[in-house]
């Protein structure tokens, strides 16, 4: 063999230990430079040169990065198999490497769900997907269930490692709550588990990858550890640098914090006026909070004060569905009636008086018949039911109308002496576990996306708009001139009117 017709695919022990492992879903990754595109690479040209007729299929969210990182530059797949091109052993075509025995690597983007339906007859022996957290879970359930593998003969050292799922992550992005669920949560490091038939029944297993992992990077980059502690605030760089999968890069609600937000449970005085918010759900999951509002400041731990005013969601009731492992499906609703779900939320409330309750204002549209509201009020009796009015679904501030977003960020952010204004008991774990994740609407920044598992925030939204508050702003301190210096008054102030007074 020619010297032009030897590749360097040289792996790091733990990208070597994602290449040989018996898992057949795995997941690679964590931190930034931990060598994801490298190992992809390298494992698509390795499986195609030793197993004849193999279709590797490589994903990106969008098209021009996957042409930047995986086909151009010193490492892309042009300069990587220069030589075997050279030699006649490997041909590329566009978007597509053939193998002189027949395997095949198909580079492939899916930026809209809608894209997903491309590869609808696609037979996948391989998907490696890079950057999974940037692809909604809809897109990932459908190409997952388009890896199979019929009539290809593997050799004995990958007998039962095909046909496989190798996806690479960062912390962030749209998809980043179901990769966590996925892959992260309830998991252990390294271990290899059977995922229920639900999720797919294949070898799962999720191995971290840090910047230490790739030497590479520090001897080509020496710089870019630097640049990843310059990224301009902690919870980025704990979630790139240390691959930190608590921290949510680009979230919506990036005040939220566990520490700051999160309490455990304590006595509510019975004298607390108590309400209840939800937000209806069939398909996709309902949710409903109960919530205190304190009438006095309050010490609930030590050194930790709520602000009177506050609201303290104690109580919630998620629809999500459970898989056969009671592992619940993100993003998967009940299915319930309307009559048995306002039964559930009488059930609920408990000995507590409710003095109100706010729901979704779609719950009380009329299609020809009772609205959804009109039967939870019902009940399964007739007499179990639970009643609501109609919440303000006002999402984002315009021409002066409050925004239920920004009530929900302001009483989070909280009051002067920064105690936040809205605190959650820790059993309200679907609250927890999706309000951080959530992203920014790429198409609308001040919106979030919608295609997320927005439905406890949306709950909370209608809750916060129930009881509106306002911070009042920290008085500046008066400044004394000092000798021989002027103060001029600053512009004159709007009048109600919109108009300057002068």
């Amino acid at each position: 063999m020619s010297q032009s017709a030897v590749l360097n695919l040289n792996l790091h022990p733990k990208q070597a230990l994602a290449f040989n492992t018996e898992a057949t879903e795995a997941l690679y990754g964590g931190a930034a430079g931990g060598g994801k595109s490298h190992l992809m690479r390298a494992a698509a040209v390795l499986w195609c040169s030793e197993i004849p007729g193999l279709q590797v299929y490589l994903f990106r969210r969008i098209h021009e990065d996957l042409i930047k990182n995986h086909m151009e530059g010193p490492s892309g797949f042009r300069e990587l198999l220069a030589g075997w091109v050279e030699c006649g052993f490997v041909t590329i075509i566009e978007n597509e490497i053939r193998f002189w025995n027949g395997s095949k690597i198909y580079l492939c983007h899916c930026f809209n769900e809608k894209d997903r339906f491309k590869y609808q007859g696609a037979e996948i022996h391989v998907l490696l997907i890079d950057e999974l957290t940037h692809f909604t879970e809809k897109i990932y359930r459908f190409l997952r269930n388009r890896v199979r593998m019929v009539g290809i003969k593997l050799p004995a050292k990958y007998v039962g490692k095909f046909p496989r799922i190798v996806c690479g992550a960062n912390p962030g992005g749209v998809g980043h709550q179901f990769v966590k669920s996925t892959f992260i949560e309830g998991a252990t490091e390294y271990e290899i588990y059977r995922a229920s038939k639900t999720e797919g029944g294949m070898l799962r297993q999720f191995i971290p990858a840090r910047l230490e992992d790739n030497p590479s990077m520090n001897d080509n980059d020496p710089g870019y550890e630097d640049r990843l502690h310059g990224l301009g605030s902690d919870s980025l760089v704990r979630a790139m640098r240390h691959g930190d999968w608590d921290i949510v890069e680009g979230a919506y609600f990036d005040n939220f914090e566990r520490r700051r937000h999160v309490v455990r449970p304590f006595a509510i005085p019975d004298h607390w006026i108590r309400f209840r918010a939800g937000d209806w759900g069939s398909a996709k999951p309902f949710a409903f909070g109960w919530y205190a509002v304190a009438s006095d400041d309050t010490i609930i731990a030590p050194s930790v004060v709520l602000p009177r005013g506050a609201l303290v969601k104690y109580r919630e009731w998620y629809g999500v569905k459970l898989d056969a492992s009671g592992k619940f499906l993100p993003d998967t609703g009940l299915k319930l009636h309307a009559e048995a779900v306002g039964a559930g939320v009488r059930e609920r409330d408990y000995d507590d008086i409710m003095v109100y309750g706010v729901l979704d204002p779609a719950a009380f549209s009329q299609d020809g018949g009772p609205s959804i509201a009109e039967r939870m009020a019902r009940g399964t009796t007739g007499k179990n039911g639970s009643t609501f009015r109609r919440a303000d679904n006002k999402r984002v501030s315009h021409r002066g109308a409050m925004g239920g977003w920004d009530q929900l960020r302001g009483r989070l952010t909280g009051d002067e002496d920064g105690r936040p204004m809205l605190v959650i008991f820790e059993t309200c774990i679907h609250t927890i576990r999706t309000i951080p994740a959530l992203q920014h609407d790429e198409a609308n920044p001040e919106d979030l996306d919608t295609k997320q598992e927005d439905h406890a925030a949306d709950e909370t939204r209608y809750a916060c708009m129930s009881r509106p508050w306002t911070g009042k702003p920290k008085e500046r301190p008066k400044e004394v001139p000092k000798a021989g210096q002027v103060y001029l008054p600053g512009p004159p102030e709007p009048s109600s009117g919109g108009r300057i007074r002068i």
